[in-house]
């Protein structure tokens, strides 16, 4: 089956938002992977000492077609070193995985079937 890892900045981490909406809104970008045969994880991280830990282990658990990178952390230019060192984990531990990017929330598996 058809694997892909979809890596966003985490809710909690982002001010003035509802955190529970956007919750709600990623996990059923998940959902629509499954309805499409296609088994889909998502991960979120911070702008912290936890990201490189969180993302090793995320990108190693198993193999990935496509990861996808989030929009929220490349459309940030204060996130700009965080998207560097997401796209480096990813070409050193998931070196056969395709990389996508979406537009936002909502458009995760149009972006992982155009790299499938």
């Amino acid at each position: 089956m058809t694997s892909v890892l979809v890596i966003g900045y985490d809710p909690q981490g982002i001010p003035g938002i509802d955190v529970q909406a956007l919750r709600a809104a990623l996990e059923e970008d998940v959902v629509r992977f499954a309805e499409h045969g296609i088994d889909a994880a998502m991960t979120t991280v911070v702008h912290d000492g936890t990201v490189e830990p969180t993302l090793v282990a995320s990108l190693t658990a198993r193999h990935w077609d496509v990861v996808v990178v989030g929009a929220g952390i490349r459309r940030t230019e204060q996130l700009l070193p965080l998207f560097e060192q997401i796209v480096n984990l990813i070409h050193r531990h998931a070196p056969d995985a395709a990389i996508a990017f979406n537009t936002g929330v909502g458009d995760s598996l149009e972006a992982a079937r155009r790299r499938l």
